[in-house]
C-alpha cells in the first residue's frame, strides 16, 4: 500500500490537512489570534505569542517599549535568555555588568538587563516569581540550542555569551558554596520592558544545578506585545543613579540613530 506521501499531489494533501493543527508548543500567527490577551492589552497590540515546550528554544526580533511576558505555566520551565541589540548584534547582553551596574545579584523587579555599552536592553518591570539565576549560565543543552537560535539570526558561536536563567533561582551560601532553590511554582511571570530594539533568544531546559533524578523542563508561555519604553518621568527612570545613567546612555543611542 503506498503511503499519504508517496507522490507529489499526494504530499500536498497530506501537507495541506495539517492547516488548524495544534500541538502544545508552537507559535500562535498572527500574534493576535491568541485566545486570551492580557488584561487591557488589545488582540491587534500583540506581536508575538508562542508555547515552548521543555528542550525547545524560541526568537524574536522585539520593538523599543515592547512588553515582554514570559510565564512559567507548570512550575517546572527554565528560560535561558539572551538579549542583542536587533542593529548592532555584537553589542549584546552582558551579565556581569547586569549584576554589577545595579550592584545586587538577584534579579528582580526594577533590574535593569545591560549590554557592555553601559545601555539596557530590558528593563524586568514585574516578577511574581522571584526565582532566577545570573551565575551559572546555562547547560551544554541550551548551549546547543542558543546556537541554532543564533543562526537564524546570522550570529556565530562567538556571539553567544552567558545567560540569565529565569524561573530557577540559585543563592550563595554563607560558605560561598552556591545553592539551588528550583522554582516559585506554576504560574510565575516576568515581564521585561524592551527598551532598545533587541533579538529575544530563549532556550528551556533544566537548570544545571537541578538536582532532580530526572530534570525536565515544562513549558514557557511567550506573550509580546507593544507599548512604551521608560521615560524620565517614569518612576523607574531616576529609582538608582546606576539606572538612571544607564537609561541616559539608552536615550543617547536612540536620539542619535533617530529610533522611534
Amino acid at each position: 500500500m503506498k503511503g499519504a506521501t508517496d507522490t507529489t499531489h499526494a504530499a500536498r494533501e497530506h501537507a495541506r490537512a495539517q492547516a488548524g493543527a495544534s500541538a502544545e508548543a508552537m507559535p500562535t500567527l498572527p500574534a493576535s489570534a491568541w485566545p486570551a490577551p492580557p488584561d487591557g492589552v488589545a488582540p491587534a497590540d500583540l506581536t508575538w505569542a508562542e508555547t515552548v515546550a521543555g528542550g525547545g528554544y524560541a526568537s524574536k526580533v522585539l520593538g523599543r517599549g515592547t512588553t515582554l511576558r514570559i510565564t512559567d505555566r507548570d512550575g517546572a520551565a527554565c528560560a535561558h535568555l539572551l538579549l542583542y541589540n536587533a542593529d548592532q548584534p555584537w553589542e549584546r547582553l552582558n551579565v556581569a555588568d547586569t549584576v554589577k551596574i545595579p550592584w545586587q545579584a538577584y534579579l528582580g523587579t526594577g533590574h535593569p538587563l545591560l549590554s557592555d555599552q553601559g545601555r539596557v536592553l530590558a528593563t524586568i518591570i514585574g516578577d511574581s516569581s522571584g526565582r532566577h539565576d545570573a551565575l551559572c549560565g546555562t547547560t551544554a543543552a541550551g548551549r546547543r540550542l542558543q546556537l541554532l537560535a543564533a543562526a537564524k539570526h546570522g550570529l556565530e558561536p562567538r556571539d553567544v555569551p552567558p545567560s540569565l536563567s529565569l524561573f530557577a533561582a540559585v543563592r550563595v551560601g554563607a560558605e560561598g558554596a552556591l545553592e539551588f532553590e528550583g522554582s516559585a511554582g506554576a504560574g510565575a511571570a516576568v515581564e521585561l520592558r524592551i527598551e532598545l530594539p533587541v533579538i529575544a533568544i530563549l532556550a528551556n531546559v533544566p537548570h544545571p544545578l537541578d538536582r532532580r533524578e530526572e530534570p525536565a523542563a515544562t513549558t514557557l508561555e511567550l506573550l509580546a506585545w507593544r507599548g512604551e519604553p521608560t521615560r524620565p518621568e517614569d518612576e523607574l527612570w531616576s529609582s538608582t543613579p546606576e539606572l538612571e545613567r544607564a537609561l541616559l546612555n539608552t536615550a543617547d543611542y536612540v536620539e542619535a540613530r533617530d529610533i522611534a
